[in-house]
């Protein structure tokens, strides 16, 4: 397809189940991008670490190889694995590091992070208080939004977000800014607003 530079995978679609009693069992999608750089979208459970691997070696690549980490939010299933990627770059949150340098930006402000020309990190809070999402230009989609802002069940979300009213915000901001979104929880789909 003419205009696709960035690749996007998802590795394992994440899931959200309320079992009642106030009690959920949950485990984040984990999405792999490819093209203008290798980045990884979170990285599931502690647990999630032989299948994160194995599903790597199917695209041809090792921990190695992932050139920037990102975890859209710090909840253990989001983060899960993020010591097998030592060399790379994270994103967590509003927090980007190398190794134990943390640079410069401006996520906490409302401002972006720029991976490349065509992958950005956005300030997405209200599921925590520093969500971040990832847009990327240049897929088969159009532009793919990768985010925790689940799109799923109000009853779900509205129940598990630290700030609502913020996340229904931003929740309204994906939408109408990606053609394709895949959420931390659930299947990707295509926005109903997209002009794709």
């Amino acid at each position: 397809m003419s205009g696709v530079i960035n690749k996007v995978t998802v590795l394992r679609t994440g899931y959200c189940i309320n079992e009642g009693k106030g009690v959920f069992k949950a485990n984040g999608t984990i999405t792999l991008v490819t093209g203008s750089a290798v980045v990884l979208i979170d990285t599931g459970l502690p647990c999630d670490k032989t299948l994160l691997l194995s599903k790597l070696s199917e695209k041809g690549l090792e921990a190695e190889d992932v050139e920037y980490v990102v975890g859209t939010h710090g909840h253990s299933d989001h983060i899960g694995n993020l010591n097998l990627f030592p060399s790379s770059c994270f994103a967590v949150s509003y927090d980007v590091c190398r190794g134990d340098r943390y640079l410069d930006n401006n996520l906490k402000a409302g401002g972006s992070y720029e991976i490349s020309k065509s992958i950005d990190v956005i300030p997405t809070p209200g599921h925590t208080g520093a969500d971040i999402s990832v847009i990327i230009t240049g897929t088969e989609h159009g532009v793919t939004a990768v985010c925790e802002e689940d799109l799923c069940d109000e009853s779900i979300w509205k129940c598990n977000s630290e700030n609502a009213a913020e996340q229904f915000k931003h929740r309204e901001k994906i939408l109408h800014l990606a053609d394709y979104i895949i959420p931390g929880h659930g299947p990707g789909f295509k926005s109903p607003f997209s002009k794709n």
